[in-house]
């Protein structure tokens, strides 16, 4: 009987698929949203106004790698939550010029759905509600500089 089982269990092995399962999404909505969350230290670029390395925060970097969302409010919901807000500290790795702004422009996954919000100052703390939760394709423009990154928003 142990040398069936052992054999079954073989061929069993050879049978498996050679290419890695399909990402599981992010969030509840369909397909998943391409910014990973990560939550390892943040570069030197990004600490100031921490006292450590701010392992532990979770953090979404554009894909140029030109800013980061450090996201207090984890997750991001929509609506927003009416004890908790969907707060993001952006931090620019470029030089930002005073007096500039930060312009949100974001737009639903497989929608038309579209949202745009200005963070006075330019990156720096922010409430970030958009009107859906799905993933939200983000396009960021301050001082001269643009980055992109997706960001999920929960139910």
């Amino acid at each position: 009987m142990r040398i069936v089982l052992a054999v079954v269990l073989l061929m069993l092995a050879g049978c498996t698929a050679t290419k890695p399962p399909a990402a599981a999404p992010t969030s509840s909505s369909a397909q998943p949203c391409g910014s990973p969350v990560k939550t390892g230290a943040l570069p030197e670029w990004a600490r100031g106004g921490f006292n450590y390395d701010g392992s532990g925060t979770r953090q979404v970097y554009g894909d140029r790698g030109d800013i980061v969302a450090i996201v207090f409010g984890y997750p991001l919901v929509s609506p927003p939550g009416e004890d908790r807000s969907n707060k993001i500290l952006w931090v620019s790795r470029e030089p930002v010029q005073s007096g500039g702004d930060l312009q949100i422009t974001a737009e639903l996954a497989g929608t038309t759905v579209r949202a745009e919000q200005k963070v006075a100052g330019g990156p720096g703390p922010s409430i970030v509600d958009l009107p859906r939760a799905g993933c939200w394709h983000v396009s960021l423009a301050w001082s001269g500089h643009t980055d992109t990154m997706d960001l999920t928003y929960e139910p």
